[in-house]
């Protein structure tokens, strides 16, 4: 997969979560949200690449679903502790957003939580997809 291919999987996962959360599956809804900030990070990492293709499967470091992992690989952890510092909003969505995990998909959330991260992924103001997408 290369950097476009990402992109349009991470906005299709966003979507899907929309859907799902409007159908009544919080818990899908909650998971893909989360999956959608996965794959934009890591299209960053692959416009870091050659060609902006994704690093090959032996490079098992970037398979990972670790968001704080992932913006490392990305070189983007230091840009986000400083937004962080200096946006309250966005401070308060990274904590909502580093809790999410690709074992979520096991865990039984609520609508209240997929609303939640959905909120703190897509707010324009301190929302972590609009921030990474400035960078992808």
């Amino acid at each position: 997969m290369n950097r476009i291919d990402f992109q349009k999987v991470a906005e299709t996962r966003l979507q899907e979560s929309k859907a799902l959360l409007a159908a009544g599956f919080p818990e899908g809804a909650y998971y893909l949200a989360g999956y959608a900030v996965e794959c934009a990070l890591k299209v960053c990492i692959a416009k870091r690449t050659r060609e902006h293709d994704f690093p090959e499967k032996e490079s098992k470091d970037f398979y990972i679903h670790d968001l704080d992992k992932l913006l490392g690989f990305a070189k983007l952890k230091d840009d986000l502790y400083q937004a962080l510092r200096t946006n309250p909003a966005m401070n308060a969505n990274w904590i909502i957003a580093k809790n999410w995990a690709e074992t979520s998909r096991y865990q039984m959330k609520t609508a209240a939580d997929a609303v939640g991260l959905l909120k703190a992924i897509e707010d324009q103001s301190g929302g972590l997809l609009p921030w990474v997408q400035k960078r992808w």
